[in-house]
């Protein structure tokens, strides 16, 4: 699938696929559990979120209040200001274990969307994940525990539209004990989440939890 130029051709685009959340619940997306022997300057390794309850999203009932839902379309970068982020996105699906793939660890500040599950915009959970770290050092989601409540990312799709999205929460979970339902269940209007490798790390096992940035839609740029 392109991601760059040209009009956007339905065709094309991933189908949405009700996403095999019970295999990334088991996992906790190990995928990105990345060895930090590239990081001899960060010994502490990345920055982690406060404490604090972990936000329980709510399903809306009744009509949903706040922007109305996109159609479709894929994601072709997605910016946090507040970071200095402004990173490409390519759409990832499940590899052959049916985990949730990992971007390509050769390009440390690529992101990736989920493409089985809601693109940004469209009513749903959509999801975009990226890499703590790599061999080479810190890469594209490195600081995303140092986010607020309050702050925005931006997602860019391939229709021009730009999704503006207002961050709620910010959490790190033990992989053996992901909240899949609590983190990827659909609220009945446009949400966002960002995830990436967190907690405390070892040589064997690699890092024990994932970071979570819980964030909803509250409008979109022209295109």
């Amino acid at each position: 699938m392109s991601l760059t130029g040209g009009p956007e051709e339905p065709r094309a685009e991933p189908p949405a696929r009700r996403p095999n959340w019970g295999a990334i619940a088991l996992v906790g997306l190990t995928g990105f559990a990345m060895l930090r022997s590239g990081l001899s300057d960060e010994a502490d390794g990345p920055p982690q979120p406060g404490g604090g309850a972990a936000p329980a999203p709510a399903p809306v009932r009744g009509r949903p209040s706040g922007p109305a839902p996109l159609a479709r379309s894929a994601v072709t970068r997605v910016t946090i200001p507040s970071l200095g982020i402004s990173a490409p996105v390519v759409p990832l699906g499940l590899d052959k274990d049916g985990w949730i793939a990992a971007p390509p660890a050769r390009n440390p500040r690529l992101a990736g969307w989920y493409a089985q599950a809601p693109a940004p915009g469209e009513r749903g959970t959509a999801v975009i994940v990226g890499h703590v770290d790599t061999y080479t050092g810190p890469a594209v989601f490195y600081r995303l525990g140092t986010l607020e409540k309050g702050r925005t990312i931006r997602v860019t799709r391939k229709d021009g539209r730009t999704v503006v999205f207002e961050i709620y929460g910010i959490r790190v979970f033990a992989k053996d004990r992901f909240p899949a339902r609590q983190v990827y269940g659909a609220t009945g209007r446009p949400e966002l989440r960002l995830l990436t490798c967190g907690g405390g790390y070892s040589a064997s096992g690699g890092y024990a939890g994932n970071v979570v940035v819980f964030a909803r839609m509250t409008g979109t740029d022209p295109r």
